[in-house]
């Protein structure tokens, strides 16, 4: 019998992932690929464009196979993927971005951050148009990314007929049509949707006067469709060629379109991975100093998008869990018990706190360790831990990575509470991502943000939000609303337990004076070197 098919193509950090979806929103099938990153240095992180379409292409003829359905099912497709930089030649080329030259390695990540004078370059313009940017322009974002490399190898800039964000760009590479969309250029490239325009100024005060000419000038909303897939494209993804594709999204966008698509008003959608997105919406603008936006229609027609973010969550928890002296026993004894390495940290952490009834009253860390995106709008901000002892094994493993868990969820609640001054009403979370596979790490979310969690039944929330695009962009649904109340179920729901809040008061007032210390700190320093 023959089945409604809608394809989510998601390109994360580290991997390109395909979910196949039915009409209700069900999943059918499920691929992943790794995908490769280069860094030269420190502060150096790269992609290969060819890589990820290879990748793409690989995980939706397994996902096609896996789900034992046809092409002629595969009624659209939808993409997401991280906001990284794709510098395109003439005729489709790669162009390197990278210091050893390169060709392959063509992105630049979201995660680089080399372009520090050039964030700075761009702010000092004082533009009116970085009130939409919560400020100031991230050193994640595009634009300085773009200047570094006009600055440092401005052959490679004249030889860039297109600048891409990577969604736009994989949109680009499936239909062949020249668009980029609302999300990616609002969000990313200090684009003013709500004007139709280009910040002209500041592009010309920092020498960018010429980069809306390597930029697609049609602009596409969100839900529409891009074109059809290419007799190539379809080729290289075993999927019929004249399938609709949709106008590309952010990978974060992606997750809070699934979250909150169908009822916006009051959610606060967080979507958790490498690092963490907070997206909300509103029918007014909404200014917050360090939370980027308001941005209109980048997430949901008709609605500004505010989009605050901490640039290490997962990255951070894994980076301390390998630090640990502990680390090799936990993954031995995870491997005989046949346990993820976080079931049983999880576990080494509810036997401390069997026996301690505070285990972290005297551990605090200040997350910062890849900077401060929001609400400080920091990238040089650091991480933080205070009152180590010479504790080893597996006791100090699990107190630190608590410690870190609270850390991250502290970070959320200080973006919350910006969000709410500022004039958003956030009732209710919403999550998907990493964290919502970590009970523990729920646990903490709920207790430290004194809210309620709502999860999605779809534990890959992100790809199915790209499908959503693609079941609009196909005429199946006349709108993201309508599409995300068919095709999103609703999952379990996580309460606040009240005996914390008292802890995590005096805890969180810890972890903003962390910040304040350490500023201290570096000021006395610096007035010594």
């Amino acid at each position: 019998m023959k089945q409604t098919c809608y394809a989510g193509i998601d390109v994360g950090s580290a991997s390109a992932r395909v979910g196949l979806f039915n009409e209700k929103g069900e999943r059918l099938a499920f691929a992943v690929r790794p995908i490769k990153q280069f860094h030269g240095r420190a502060n150096f992180v790269e992609q290969s464009s060819s890589d990820i379409w290879q990748q793409i292409c690989a995980a939706m003829k397994e996902a096609i196979a896996t789900a034992g359905v046809s092409a002629d099912e595969i009624r659209s497709l939808g993409v997401d993927a991280t906001c990284s930089l794709v510098a395109v030649g003439q005729g489709g080329s790669p162009v390197s971005v990278s210091e050893n030259g390169e060709a392959d390695q063509d992105i630049i990540m979201w995660m680089d951050h080399r372009a520090a004078e050039e964030t700075a370059q761009i702010n000092a313009t004082g533009d009116e148009a970085l009130k939409y940017v919560g400020g100031e322009v991230s050193i994640e974002m595009e634009l300085p990314k773009i200047l570094w490399l006009k600055n440092h190898y401005p052959d490679r800039y004249e030889r860039t007929v297109r600048f891409f964000d990577l969604a736009d760009y994989l949109v680009w590479r499936a239909t062949g049509v020249d668009i980029a969309s609302t999300c990616t250029l609002t969000c990313k490239w200090n684009y003013l949707a709500h004007e139709g325009r280009f910040a002209e100024d500041m592009l010309q005060a920092v020498g960018l006067h010429d980069l809306p000419e390597k930029v697609p000038e049609k602009v596409l909303d969100l839900g529409a469709s891009a074109g059809g897939l290419t007799e190539q494209a379809a080729k290289d993804l075993g999927v019929n060629a004249g399938t609709p594709v949709a106008a590309g999204i952010i990978d974060a966008h992606a997750g809070g379109l699934a979250l909150i698509g169908a009822e916006p008003d009051g959610g606060l959608a967080i979507i958790s991975g490498t690092s963490n997105c907070h997206m909300i919406v509103n029918e007014k603008p909404v200014m917050v100093p360090g939370v980027w936006g308001p941005y209109w229609g980048a997430m949901l027609p008709g609605y500004w998008l505010g989009e605050g973010g901490q640039s290490a969550a997962g990255s951070l928890v894994e980076w301390t869990i390998q630090q640990s002296d502990a680390y090799d026993e936990l993954k031995a004894e995870a491997a005989k018990q046949g346990l993820h390495e976080i079931a049983l940290l999880n576990n080494w952490v509810l036997d401390l706190e069997a026996r301690e009834a505070s285990p972290t009253s005297n551990l605090h860390v200040l997350s910062d360790h890849h900077g401060n995106r929001s609400p400080r709008a920091n990238p040089h901000a650091k991480g933080v831990v205070s009152g180590l002892t010479l504790e080893t094994g597996r006791d100090a493993l699990a107190r630190l990575y608590l410690a870190t868990l609270q850390a991250i969820a502290y970070g959320t609640r200080h973006i919350i509470e910006e969000m709410t001054k500022a004039g958003h009403s956030i009732t209710k979370l919403f999550m998907c991502g990493g964290a919502t596979k970590n009970p523990l790490w729920l646990r903490e979310y709920a207790n430290i943000t004194g809210r309620e969690i709502q999860l999605a039944e779809e534990e890959d929330a992100v790809t199915l939000g790209a499908a959503i695009l693609g079941a609009v962009a196909c005429g199946d649904f006349k709108d993201i609303p309508s599409a995300s109340a068919k095709l999103v179920r609703v999952g379990g729901l996580i309460k606040p337990e009240g005996s914390t809040a008292q802890f995590h008061a005096a805890k969180y007032q810890v972890y903003l004076n962390l910040y304040d210390n350490h500023q201290h700190h570096k000021a006395l320093m610096e007035k010594a070197i």
